[in-house]
């Protein structure tokens, strides 16, 4: 994974690089990037979750087409657990919080931060590929592959919530 914290400093007008100059100010600086890197991440990682949901709604939309509304409640579990964990990515407070403003960060408490993120993109991959594995309707039975989906899913809901521990752990480390 790239650093998007050194490929955005790298992306610095010539006005943001003359004020690394002015003491004090690069500190501040490098702060906002950081908080401005870790919003994109973030918008990314939800605008995926968000992707996932159209798919769903497709699957969906096919049993509904098909008369075959007998799934349809596991296809909207699936609808709602999506949508929750995408509001929890975009809103989660970290990236906008004054963490930033107190800590300073080496290089290899932040790497542990960012694999912890692309870990969450290989995530929801797996489960892209869990739900392109539900059969259409009439190819098959599809309620084992939503319960699946669902069961990881529910795994994904759970790494979220545990980012904070790995912020945490990030803090305690650089303190």
């Amino acid at each position: 994974m790239t650093n998007g914290f050194e490929e955005a400093q790298e992306r610095r007008n010539w006005l943001e690089r003359l004020g690394e100059l002015i003491p004090g100010f690069k500190g501040f600086q490098d702060r906002q990037l950081r908080r401005e890197v870790d919003k994109l991440q973030r918008e990314h990682l939800a605008r995926e979750v968000s992707r996932l949901k159209v798919a769903v709604r497709g699957k969906a939309r096919a049993y509904t087409d098909a008369g075959q509304i007998g799934l349809l409640h596991l296809f909207d579990r699936l609808d709602r657990k999506l949508d929750g964990l995408a509001q929890a990515i975009r809103f989660t407070d970290y990236g906008m919080s004054g963490i930033f403003d107190v800590v300073k960060f080496r290089e290899e408490e932040l790497e542990k931060l960012y694999r912890f993120d692309l870990s969450l993109l290989d995530d929801l991959s797996n489960l892209s590929g869990d739900l392109a594995a539900v059969p259409l309707p009439g190819a098959g039975d599809a309620r084992d592959g939503l319960e699946q989906t669902l069961g990881r899913l529910e795994l994904l809901e759970e790494k979220w919530s545990g980012r904070k521990n790995v912020i945490s752990d990030v803090v305690e480390t650089a303190s």
